[in-house]
C-alpha cells in the first residue's frame, strides 16, 4: 500500500464494492526464498469478514496452508501511467495511478466436501453477472468428469482481519490539475482508463 496517507483514506464500504466488484485477486503467503503467489477467482461474504476461494492441488500455497497460514489477497482495480506534461504545470513529475485494496487474514482448508458447494456458489454467482444469458450450472457437466476434476482442487477460506486500500488519484494535486490529466489520460496506457478518468475529476470520500 502507498504510505501516503492522502491516498488511503476511502471509505471502507467503497472498497469493499471494489473487491465484490472484481472477485479476482493475487493471493501470496510467505516462503523461503521468494512469496507464493496465485491468481484467484473468489467470493467475499456478505459481512467482508472471509472470501472463500478454491486452490488446485498441484498449488505449493496447498501444501504451506495445511493448518493455517497469514495471506494477503491483493484486488487491482483501474490503473494508469500518468505524464506530468498533462496537469499543466512545469514542476511535475511522472507517476502511476491506481486502486487496490488488500485483504489480510488467515488461509485456511476447507472439508474437501465442501468443493461442490464453493463451486455451485462460485459458478452462479459469476453467472449471473451475465444475464440475461442462461446461467451455466454445475448439474450440465457428466457426473464421473465433475467428480474427476473437483478431486484435483481444494477449498480454501481466507479469514480477514484487515482491509487496506490505496485510491492513488492525484488527490494531492489540485482540482484543476486533476482535472486537466483526467481529460487526457485515455490517450495514455493502462488498465479500465475511462473508469481511472473518471475517479480522478472526483475522488472518493474521506472515510468519517
Amino acid at each position: 500500500m502507498h504510505p501516503n496517507p492522502t491516498f488511503r483514506r476511502t471509505e471502507l464500504a467503497r472498497s469493499l464494492d471494489l473487491v465484490r466488484a472484481r472477485s479476482f485477486g493475487t493471493l501470496a503467503v510467505s516462503a523461503e526464498g521468494a512469496p507464493l503467489l496465485s491468481h484467484v477467482p473468489f467470493l467475499l461474504s456478505e459481512d467482508a469478514s472471509y472470501a472463500d476461494l478454491h486452490l488446485v492441488r498441484s498449488n505449493p500455497i496447498c501444501r504451506a496452508a495445511r493448518d493455517g497460514l497469514p495471506a494477503r489477497l491483493a484486488v487491482n482495480g483501474a490503473d494508469g501511467y500518468v505524464s506530468p506534461d498533462w496537469y499543466g504545470d512545469p514542476g511535475q513529475v511522472p507517476t502511476w495511478n491506481y486502486v487496490a485494496v488488500h485483504l489480510t487474514g488467515t488461509l485456511e482448508p476447507l472439508p474437501h466436501a465442501q468443493i461442490d458447494t464453493l463451486l455451485a456458489e462460485q459458478s452462479a454467482a459469476f453467472e449471473a453477472r451475465l444475464a440475461p444469458k442462461t446461467p451455466w450450472t454445475m448439474d450440465k457437466m457428466d457426473p464421473e468428469v465433475r467428480a474427476k476434476l473437483q478431486r484435483m482442487i481444494l477449498p480454501f477460506r481466507l479469514r480477514i482481519d484487515e482491509v487496506d486500500s490505496t485510491w492513488k488519484l492525484s488527490q494531492n494535486k489540485t482540482a484543476e490539475m486533476r482535472e486537466s490529466a483526467a481529460e487526457k489520460l485515455q490517450t495514455g496506457f493502462g488498465m479500465d482508463l475511462g473508469t481511472l478518468a473518471t475517479l480522478m475529476k472526483d475522488p472518493p470520500a474521506d472515510e468519517a
